[in-house]
């Protein structure tokens, strides 16, 4: 295993005072899966002062001192250098109730999530590798350190880790790690919204159909909502798959966007509470959209995600089902309510929504190329869109004589006839019309 300069200067200063110390979890992970790590931490048998001891003349960061951390400042930013410890009963399924610091490196490693991650090196000492972690990675094969029901109920957030790194890496889960994982996943529960939204777009990224349907439990497991929706038969001559496995396909065939992400996994949420069927056994989800708004918006607060990401989001959702049509002037108003960057998720979303109904009708997408190239004519010229596009501005019209709530309602009506067609985007004729309009 190669590791960058500033790292084996760290390990050696350690191990020149006497303290055996190792590069430990994630980046040792994915140096035997042949990834670049992103960052290294570091385990050592010295105790916090011994370390700031032997880093006296580096800049330190001591924030996580209590916990045995010591941050070393270097050309390559801070290297985290941990006491090898152990930990006692998690009481809230997140926080031990208790640290110690231990002698030896394997003591420390059985208190970590999977055996992928239970691994330590040092260019001195070689791996570390009490829990059989490269024998896992060789396998392809998600396993937690130990009795796995203990894992989770020390941290539960391990669960929704545990489904992102068995969907990053295509590993499978060893029997009693799933079953565990699903035993447990109620104790999610208990963590606070933040981590579990941050666990969760971490993972939608990564996803595809097959994942989704694989997690669904443990994904309804912190957003409950999802849960009638799984297995849902729509009744619905237009939809050959039950409702859960129509949103997975849609999430799959969205771009990799996060709020795109999550709009679509939530874009049919409103179904289930709107679900009718009329006397042919049909079924109807007559303002699901709108219901799947709201809902949504509700999801995304109490996950306390950015405001920015849930408005976009909630927008998408109460528009995922009506249409955009191949009609210039309809598309330029659109644009100009909703702009650019909102418009082509919307039509992405509305793509994937109408392809992954798993009843092959190909022609039901044309009208989406369609709408791409009457959008990227309008883009190329630069077209009017809004009040702030038009030729001519308040103040301009204040130098005709327009006051107070007079000059709003012209210039609105000046950028509807620009939408219309009915009337150029130029200066000069815009203020021709705007003195016919005074009068």
């Amino acid at each position: 295993m190669n590791l960058p300069q500033y790292v084996t200067q760290c390990l050696d200063a350690l191990e020149k005072a006497g303290y055996a110390s190792y590069v430990v979890g994630g980046c040792v992970r994915d140096a035997c899966l042949g990834l670049t790590p992103h960052d290294y931490d570091l385990c050592t048998a010295a105790l916090p002062e011994q370390t700031e001891a032997v880093f006296a003349e580096k800049q330190l960061v001591l924030a996580g001192k209590k916990h045995g951390t010591v941050g070393v400042a270097t050309d390559c930013g801070v290297v985290e250098i941990t006491t090898f410890r152990t930990e006692g009963d998690y009481r809230d399924n997140r926080h031990p109730s208790w640290v110690s610091f231990v002698p030896e490196v394997e003591q420390d490693l059985a208190r970590r999530d999977y055996t992928m991650n239970a691994m330590a090196y040092s260019p001195k000492r070689g791996f570390a590798d009490p829990f059989g972690g490269r024998a896992d990675l060789r396998a392809k094969v998600l396993r937690a350190v130990g009795d796995p029901e203990q894992r989770f109920q020390e941290d539960s957030l391990r669960i929704l880790r545990g489904v992102r790194f068995a969907v990053r890496f295509g590993f499978s889960v060893e029997e009693e790690t799933e079953q565990a994982m699903s035993s447990q996943a109620e104790l999610m529960d208990n963590l606070a919204r933040e981590r579990v939204f941050d666990e969760l777009c971490k993972l939608l990224p990564l996803v595809n159909a097959e994942d989704l349907c694989r997690f669904a439990p443990i994904l309804a497991a912190v957003i409950p909502e999802l849960r009638p929706m799984i297995g849902f038969d729509q009744h619905s001559p237009h939809h050959a798959y039950d409702l859960f496995t129509h949103v997975a396909h849609v999430v799959e065939a969205v771009p990799g966007d996060l709020t795109l992400r999550w709009a679509a996994l939530l874009h049919d949420v409103g179904k289930v509470p709107t679900f009718t069927r009329d006397a042919t056994g049909r079924g109807h989800f007559y303002g699901h959209a709108q219901v799947g708004a709201e809902m949504a918006d509700g999801i995304l607060r109490r996950l306390k995600a950015p405001s920015a990401l849930r408005e976009q989001a909630v927008t998408l959702i109460g528009g995922h089902m009506t249409r955009l049509e191949p009609n210039r002037k309809t598309l330029r108003r659109q644009l100009g309510r909703m702009g650019w960057d909102t418009m082509d998720k919307l039509l992405s979303l509305q793509e994937a929504d109408m392809g992954s109904k798993g009843t092959g009708n190909p022609e039901e997408l044309v009208q989406f190329a369609q709408v791409r190239g009457l959008l990227a004519e309008i883009k190329a010229e630069n077209a009017c869109l809004r009040v702030t596009d038009l030729a001519v501005n308040g103040r301009d019209l204040m130098a005709m004589g327009y006051t107070g709530k007079a000059i709003g309602d012209c210039l609105n009506a000046l950028l509807e006839r620009v939408l219309d067609e009915t009337l150029p985007n130029e200066r000069q004729t815009l203020l021709q019309a705007a003195e016919r309009e005074k009068r």
